[in-house]
């Protein structure tokens, strides 16, 4: 991957009814690798990049207080897990509080909490969704012993994923889902409202482009379309997706009474690489899309959207790194600006005025079309053989015949070989379940490969 010379410049500002400036960028820091700089370097490495502003998943001792006295506004997160607690337990919210925020502040800049994450998903587990009722109540409680404490300029809120919208096309059609839109969102929206907080969403105009990137436009979803979309509901004109997606929110909150609630994107970018069926991932697109981004967000004056116009809406760019300990398919472990050794994926310019013809050329990007070979998952080349067995009984465990050509005598028995099961195992599963939201990974022991490793009609 081309290495290249990494430009960030100070971000735009807004300014809150608090009176606090808020950068107009900043960026997601996770912490999901075994490979990543340590919080120190990682500090250093964002103050180089001159950006002010950014989002920690879990309010990590370490990081908070290296962050004091850096004039980094920081925006912490309480972990799904503990939201229960927080409603329920008043001393457990009051200790939460005390232990991740006031013992940082104000030499810390904590700006906002944001109380889970995506937590109103459609495809969240059982006991993710037993929270739902919690959510809205513990962030009240957080709000108040905020207030307690004399505490006025940090912001609660939630950040959502898109799929809380039962319709997002056109964006005067959007709803939020029937299962949340009579019961949380009324709630949220209500609490949103009264503290003066944002609507923070997870935007990423990559998924929408790459579930069909045979029909739906690229350029449209890179902020480079020269056609425009005329919503036929509301008249207002589109030049690109992200704004559609956001407008579909502003759309959907009007709809429940809620027609001023500001906006803030809480994750938004572009991966720079993926797995051979997620078309799009590459390097080209990630520059191009946060590049266009960010001039964007920081125009002067502010652009907005076309439902709201003139409004700047902050945004944190997903994200600081690369992290390899992320589940799922390949793009999950490649949305870093920077590769997980601090080294630049891409230029960019974070103050949105450089020009595309003052970068240089970007490697060209290959995968923009959806693949339509075959494809099979296999156990990766140098995988430790204990977890490979693990993986292996996973895969086996699962039901549905999934490795009953294995069996002693079977077609798929020889060669008698860990790896070999494994790949065969891999690929079975795969292939049942992929419907279903499995992946070819199974803990970073197992890779995607165009070639037929056997030859064999179950691969078929």
């Amino acid at each position: 991957i081309q290495r290249v010379c990494f430009s960030f410049v100070v971000a735009a500002y807004i300014s809150l009814i608090t009176g606090t400036d808020i950068p107009a960028i900043g960026i997601n820091y996770g912490q999901l690798g075994d490979d990543l700089p340590s919080p120190y370097r990682s500090i250093e490495l964002i103050k180089s990049m001159q950006v002010t502003s950014v989002k920690l998943y879990d309010p990590n001792p370490e990081i908070m207080r290296l962050l004091a006295g850096s004039k980094i506004y920081v925006t912490v997160m309480v972990p799904n897990q503990e939201i229960i607690n927080i409603d329920t337990n008043h001393s457990f919210a009051v200790k939460w509080v005390q232990d991740n925020v006031l013992a940082y502040y104000p030499a810390t800049m904590i700006r906002f909490i944001m109380v889970g994450n995506e937590i109103l998903s459609h495809h969240r587990s059982a006991e993710d969704m037993q929270i739902w009722n919690h959510l809205v109540p513990a962030m009240y409680k957080i709000k108040n012993i905020l207030k307690a404490n004399s505490i006025q300029n940090i912001k609660v809120g939630t950040p959502l994923a898109m799929d809380v919208l039962q319709t997002t096309s056109p964006p005067s059609n959007a709803t939020f889902r029937s299962d949340i839109a009579l019961t949380v969102m009324p709630q949220l929206l209500k609490f949103l409202n009264g503290t003066k907080s944002y609507f923070f969403i997870d935007a990423y105009p990559y998924f929408p482009w790459s579930a069909n990137p045979t029909n739906a436009s690229l350029d449209y979803a890179l902020f480079k379309s020269q056609t425009n979309y005329t919503d036929p509901g509301s008249g207002l004109v589109y030049t690109n997706q992200l704004d559609e997606m956001l407008d579909s929110v502003l759309f959907a909150m009007t709809k429940l009474g809620y027609p001023d609630i500001r906006l803030f994107i809480s994750e938004t970018g572009w991966p720079h690489e993926g797995d051979l069926d997620e078309p799009g991932a590459n390097i080209y697109n990630a520059a191009i899309y946060n590049r266009n981004l960010v001039r964007k967000i920081t125009a002067k004056p502010p652009i907005g959207t076309p439902a709201r116009p003139g409004v700047v809406i902050p945004t944190f760019i997903f994200s600081l790194y690369d992290e390899n300990q992320k589940d799922g398919p390949g793009t999950e472990r490649h949305w870093g600006l920077l590769h997980s050794d601090g080294s630049p994926v891409f230029d960019i310019d974070m103050t949105g005025s450089r020009a595309d013809s003052e970068y240089e050329a970007l490697p060209e990007g290959h995968n923009n079309q959806a693949y339509k070979g075959k494809i099979w998952c296999v156990a990766a080349r140098g995988a430790d053989m204990t977890r490979l067995g693990r993986e292996l009984r996973y895969a086996c465990n699962q039901g549905n015949r999934t490795c009953e050509a294995l069996d002693p005598g079977k077609e798929c028995y020889e060669p008698v070989s860990l790896i070999w099961h494994a790949s065969y195992a891999f690929s079975s599963y795969w292939k049942q379940f992929k419907s279903q939201g499995a992946t070819c990974y199974f803990h970073g022991l197992a890779v995607q490969t165009t070639r037929d490793p056997g030859e064999k009609k179950f691969f078929l």
